[in-house]
């Protein structure tokens, strides 16, 4: 993915379909993620993961079991694989709201990926 040249609407078309063809990485997880991306192209969306299934939402979910609240910039980077979300949780670059577990989680499932 060109994720610097896309859109957040297209990453996260784009996002479907890959954990579609490769749900694999995703098996064992039941939780629903909030994601709060500021800057240009920024919005509310949600990633559901259901019995290892994912659904995309197009806005924030109103539960959610973890929200993170960063730049897009930042977003892509993570997506990317060029930013820890450790490192960024204590730069302040992300913030987390409910389980940082399900944080870490979500950044070990993406590296199973290649965005």
């Amino acid at each position: 993915m060109d994720l610097e040249n896309m859109t957040m609407k297209q990453i996260w078309d784009e996002l479907s379909v890959v954990f579609k063809e490769n749900p694999e990485p995703l098996a064992g997880s039941d939780v629903t993620y909030a994601f709060d991306l500021s800057g240009d192209d920024g919005g509310q969306y949600g990633l559901k993961i259901v019995d290892g299934q994912a659904e995309m939402l197009y806005e924030g979910p109103s539960d959610y079991d973890c929200q993170l609240k960063m730049s897009v910039q930042n977003f892509k980077k993570l997506l990317g694989g060029n930013l820890n979300a450790t490192s960024a949780f204590m730069m302040g670059r992300l913030k987390v709201d409910g389980k940082i577990g399900y944080a870490l989680k979500l950044e070990s499932i993406i590296k199973k990926y290649d965005f």
